[in-house]
């Protein structure tokens, strides 16, 4: 990646952020994490992947599916905020993260193996 494309990468991932807490915090049913911003050599798409605060998936996912609907407002508000630091404003597009629940779930699993094994030498 380039020094500009990280740079440019950076300032939209600081920017959405604060656009979704602050303009639309209201209109989002649940809290969202940026937590990685990637864009083109034309610097034309970004690709933002975000974190959903939720326990069930089916609730993480209806809450994305109304950030999607919510993606042209984003960009607008994101056009008038940087609009004096990029020639071209990029097409957002959203990606679900779930690392991080699958890592509770990695997690989950090692507990229990870790239980299950203890219990096994108890038991000797």
């Amino acid at each position: 990646m380039s020094y500009r494309t990280e740079r440019v990468s950076k300032l939209l991932q600081r920017e959405i952020a604060e656009i979704l807490q602050t303009e639309f915090g209201g209109q989002l049913p649940t809290l969202f994490t940026v937590t990685n911003v990637r864009v083109t050599k034309d610097l034309s798409i970004a690709y933002v992947d975000v974190s959903v605060y939720g326990e069930e998936l089916s609730q993480r996912q209806a809450a994305f599916r109304h950030l999607e609907e919510l993606t042209v407002q984003i960009r607008s508000s994101l056009a008038n905020r940087i609009r004096h630091q990029v020639r071209i404003i990029p097409d957002v597009r959203f990606f679900l993260d779930e690392s991080i629940h699958e890592v509770k779930r990695m997690e989950d699993l090692f507990d229990r193996i870790r239980a299950e094994r203890e219990r096994r030498e108890a038991e000797s």
